[in-house]
């Protein structure tokens, strides 16, 4: 009996003694949480106080309550620096989540210290500066780090060599400057960027494999990138070029030359003879671009174009404005060229689509163009011409308007109107850095109503015309950022079937030939262009657990984890009063982007919602200011 007792007794001590480490670990964590809350805590962190730990939103606890796992505070509004110790009680912290959010100044350097068990950090999109305080290189357990879209600085340090476990490592858009580190040990690493910092010098070699998209932004060489400047052999193999091997190179360059001039000798009487029998070919003057807005910004855009050539012989094509090769269509605009002055103008690439590539032409005149070079086209003549004067026949305000269109079986160019402040995509993308001006929620909203209102007139023309290539890449803007829709119609003119890659992102599901795009696969592609206004994030680059995901399911998965705050692009997040008509807009989204397209409203309606939702906010802005007035008024 007695052993019995002593036996029971010492349980009973051993449990109040784990009770007690359990009720410690959950009481400071609840303390930390408290902390950040009254340091940064932003409009969501408004917890119960009174109420478990446990239940409060974004915090995820062990399965017997004894203390927090996981917090996840994605787009909450959080502002302001992080307190010291801000999560170093934490010690049994596995996932902590603080990304889309406001928070500024360097990381405390103790944040880390404890945090043994942590597995994914994400602190990307904030605006922390700073180097990477060392105790993050303690956490051994580390899987997945995002750091990206931020302001560190200073060089990527070696001691990440020590996160073996590594499997995700994103420094993306920061201000790291020097070389990147050997990561020897990062044998678990699949994914890693680098890009848009001030990095140079040589790549690793244990980075070489890694895509090319990682590195661009910097000053970096070597695979997957340009070799090095004089690379492609080792300093040794240089020191025993024998003699005659000197001699060699020497006499081979000299024999070169002497082929070369050959060939030029020959190349000038074969010119001098076309010009004998009266043959001559133009050339359209396109140099290397002086500055590429692509639609897809890669370094693929800025690569050196081959200049057109077309044969001058024939080029005749009538049209009754009496200028060779050029027919203009649609309302005049009183433009007096032809198809000679566009290929005498100076021209740079705009960028390259999925139908071609087009350019910034300037005339003598001081007139500037847009030139949209064609390829794989698979209509004849009278096919293309039928289609470019439908194409010229719509007169829209939020349509960029086909001017004029030449016709060649080698060489088929469309002249458009140009516009200075390109696309919607290079606005809503471009120049991430500390220069870059937000696009605020009056301006996305007025943009995505005119644009729905160009698309739904295209479809007004016929059940079976519409846009079929709906992307951001292709709403231009005029200096007032008045929307205005492009490429309308020229998807039917291509030659294949085979859905492109670049625009597979705002493409329909049940879409399997691009010639064939109907009103609802339109809708369901300005479904993906509103939820790229309002996340600000591209279609294929969106990510859900650093897994990548198309857009509309990225969305959708969230907001079914009442999670609705996080989609949002953490600039709209910065406008007060408009948070419900940024949800109407989301639903609106949600809805054009339907798996079935019986499911998705028609442009129509599309139109009359957006035009709603403005007409409210303008209501209320004039409320607000009406309010305003008086009060001034009153003093």
């Amino acid at each position: 009996m007695g052993k019995f007792t002593s036996d029971c007794l010492l349980l009973f001590f051993a449990g109040a003694v784990l009770l007690s480490y359990a009720a410690g670990d959950i009481a400071s964590d609840r303390a930390a949480l408290l902390a950040l809350r009254s340091a940064a805590g932003g409009r969501s962190l408004l917890w119960n106080i009174s109420a478990d730990t446990c239940s409060w939103p974004g915090v995820t606890c062990s399965p017997d309550g004894g203390a927090v796992v996981e917090l996840h505070f994605p787009a909450k509004g959080l502002s302001g620096r992080l307190p010291a110790n801000a999560f170093s009680n934490m010690t049994n912290l596995q996932t902590l989540s603080i990304r889309y959010n406001s928070l500024t100044g360097p990381i405390p350097a103790d944040m880390f210290t404890s945090l043994s068990n942590l597995r994914n950090l994400y602190l990307q999109h904030n605006f922390f500066n700073g180097g990477i305080p060392d105790s993050i290189f303690a956490l051994n357990s580390l899987v997945r780090l995002n750091l990206a879209d931020n302001n560190f600085s200073g060089p990527i340090p070696a001691g990440f060599s020590n996160l073996t476990r590594l499997g995700t490592l994103f420094l993306q858009n920061n201000q790291f400057s020097g070389e990147i580190p050997d990561l020897k040990q990062f044998s678990l690493l699949d994914q890693f960027d680098v890009s848009n910092n001030n990095l140079t010098g040589e790549i690793p070699k244990s980075l070489s494999k890694k895509a090319k998209s990682s590195f661009l932004g910097n000053s970096l060489c070597g695979e997957p990138l340009d070799p090095c400047a004089g690379g492609g052999g080792s300093s040794k193999s240089k020191k025993h070029l024998s003699g005659g091997a000197i001699a060699g190179i020497v006499i081979g360059a000299a024999l070169g030359f002497l082929l070369l001039l050959l060939l030029l000798i020959c190349l000038c009487r074969k010119g001098g003879a076309k010009s004998k029998d009266n043959e001559r070919e133009i050339e359209v003057p396109i140099p290397p671009p002086k500055s590429a807005e692509a639609e897809n910004p890669t370094p693929a855009a800025s690569a050196a174009v081959p200049a057109a050539k077309v044969k001058g012989k024939g080029l005749d094509m009538g049209g009754g404005d009496g200028k060779k090769g050029l027919v203009f269509v649609g309302a005049n605009t009183g433009w007096n060229f032809g198809l000679e002055d566009l290929l005498r103008a100076s021209a740079e690439v705009l960028g390259k689509g999925t139908m071609g590539t087009a350019y910034k032409a300037v005339l003598d005149s001081g007139l500037a163009v847009v030139v949209k070079r064609l390829r794989d086209i698979n209509l004849g003549e009278k096919d293309f011409r039928d289609r470019m004067e439908e194409i010229g026949r719509m007169d829209h305000d939020n349509l960029v308007h086909l001017r004029a269109y030449h016709f060649h079986q080698d060489e088929k160019l469309l002249v458009f109107d140009y516009l200075p402040m390109g696309s919607l995509s290079a606005l809503l993308h471009g120049n991430k850095g500390a220069g870059r001006t937000p696009l605020n929620w009056d301006t996305r909203a007025a943009i995505a109503l005119g644009a729905a209102k160009g698309i739904a007139y295209i479809h007004a023309r016929g059940p079976t015309i519409s846009h079929g290539n709906i992307k951001s890449s292709n709403i231009l803007l005029t200096k007032s950022y008045a929307p205005r829709v492009s490429d309308y119609g020229l998807a039917q003119l291509t030659a294949t079937s085979t859905p492109a890659a670049r625009v597979a992102g705002y493409r329909a599901p049940e879409v399997t030939d691009p010639r064939k795009i109907s009103h609802k696969a339109d809708v369901y592609s300005f479904g993906v262009l509103l939820l790229e206004l309002l996340t600000g994030k591209a279609p294929t680059h969106s990510l859900l657990n650093d897994e990548g995901v198309d857009l509309p399911r990225w969305v959708q998965s969230v907001v079914q984890e009442e999670w609705t705050a996080e989609v949002f692009d953490l600039e709209l997040l910065r406008y007060q009063n408009v948070e419900e008509d940024m949800v109407q807009l989301l639903q609106l989204a949600v809805d054009c982007t339907a798996q079935y397209p019986d499911k998705r409203p028609g442009m129509d309606e599309v139109v009359t919602k957006i035009d709603g939702i403005c007409r409210r906010q303008t209501e209320n802005s004039d409320d607000i200011t009406n309010v305003g007035e008086e009060e001034e008024q009153g003093k």
